[in-house]
C-alpha cells in the first residue's frame, strides 16, 4: 500500500512538472480543431502566456501543497481541505482582479487615444501614420498595447497588423473601434472622423457607468469575501494546536460539522458568486476560431 501510495505520488508530481513545463505528451482523443474557449479567452485577457491546462494544473499543485502543509499543522486532514480549495483558487482571483485592472486601464485610455487619432487624421496623417504616432506618443496603455505596431504594419501591412493588436487585447471596446480602423483601411477614411468622435462618446458613457458599478458593488464583495473566509481561518488557528478543539474536529461528530460547514461554504459561494457577477461584454468581433 505505501509503495502503490509512492507511485502515485511521484507520477502525480511528474505529470504536474511536465504539464507547467510545456512537455506534456499530446493524446489526440478530441478533433484538433475547435473554437477558441471562454478559457483561452480569459488568459488572453488577464496577460497569462499558458494554456488553459497548465494554468489549472497549476492551481492544483498550489491547492495541494498547502494541503499537505495545513494537515501536518492542524493534525487534521478535513481542517485543511476547505482553505487548501480557498489557496488553490488564490491564482486565478489574482488574474481576475489584474484582467479586470488590465482591461479597466485599456478602456479608460480610449477617449483619450480616439481624439489623438481624430486629431492625426485631420492634420493630414495617413491611418497608418496615425496608429503609428498613437503608439509613440499615445495614453500609456495603448503605447504599450501598439508598440510592435509599427513594425508589423511594414512587415505585414495595417489590416493584419491592426488583426494581431486586436487580438492581443481581446477586448470588447478595442474590438470596436479596431474594427473602424480595419474598414477605414479598407474602404477609405472619409467618414473616419465622424465616427471616431461618436465612439469617443459612446466610450466614454460606457466608463462612466461601469464606475459607478464598481463603486456600488464594492463594499458588497469585501464584505462577501470576509464572511467566507474568516471562519475558516478561524478554525484553522484553533486546530493549530493539541487540544480540545483539535480533538473534537477529528472525531466523527467533528468531521460531519466539517462536512456541513463546506457544503454550506460552497453554496455560498456560488450563490455569493453569482449575485455578485459583473455583466461581460461578449467580443463579437473576435477570431471566429483558434487553431490548436
Amino acid at each position: 500500500m505505501t509503495v502503490l501510495a509512492a507511485l502515485c505520488g511521484g507520477l502525480f508530481c511528474a505529470l504536474a512538472a511536465g504539464a507547467l513545463m510545456g512537455t506534456l505528451p499530446r493524446f489526440r482523443l478530441w478533433r484538433p480543431r475547435r473554437r477558441e474557449s471562454r478559457a483561452d479567452v480569459w488568459l488572453q485577457q488577464a496577460g497569462v502566456a499558458m494554456s488553459p491546462l497548465r494554468f489549472r494544473t497549476g492551481c492544483a499543485v498550489a491547492g495541494f501543497l498547502a494541503y499537505l502543509l495545513l494537515v501536518a499543522l492542524t493534525g487534521s486532514p478535513f481542517v485543511a481541505l476547505v482553505p487548501a480549495v480557498a489557496v488553490g483558487l488564490l491564482p486565478r482571483a489574482y488574474y481576475a482582479r489584474r484582467r479586470r485592472q488590465r482591461m479597466r486601464e485599456v478602456q479608460a485610455a480610449w477617449p483619450d487615444g480616439l481624439r489623438d487619432l481624430s486629431a492625426s487624421i485631420a492634420a493630414g496623417r495617413s491611418l497608418t501614420q496615425a496608429v503609428s504616432e498613437l503608439a509613440a506618443h499615445g495614453p500609456e496603455p495603448l503605447r504599450r498595447a501598439f508598440a510592435h505596431f509599427p513594425e508589423l504594419a511594414r512587415v505585414l501591412g495595417t489590416g493584419p497588423a491592426l488583426e494581431i493588436v486586436k487580438e492581443e487585447l481581446a477586448d470588447p471596446t478595442s474590438d470596436r473601434v479596431l474594427e473602424v480602423l480595419l474598414l477605414a483601411q479598407e474602404r477609405g477614411g472619409a467618414i473616419v472622423r465622424g465616427i471616431l468622435d461618436d465612439l469617443v462618446d459612446a466610450t466614454t458613457r460606457d466608463l462612466k457607468l461601469l464606475d459607478e458599478l464598481e463603486t456600488e458593488g464594492l463594499e458588497m464583495r469585501i464584505n462577501a469575501r470576509a464572511v467566507v473566509v474568516l471562519p475558516w481561518l478561524v478554525l484553522v488557528a484553533l486546530t493549530a494546536r493539541p487540544g480540545p478543539f483539535r480533538d473534537f474536529y477529528r472525531s466523527a461528530g467533528g468531521v460531519t460539522t466539517l462536512c456541513v460547514a463546506a457544503v454550506l461554504t460552497a453554496v455560498g459561494v456560488a450563490v455569493l458568486g453569482r449575485l455578485g457577477r459583473e455583466p461581460t461584454e461578449e467580443r463579437v468581433f473576435g477570431r471566429p476560431r483558434a487553431a490548436r
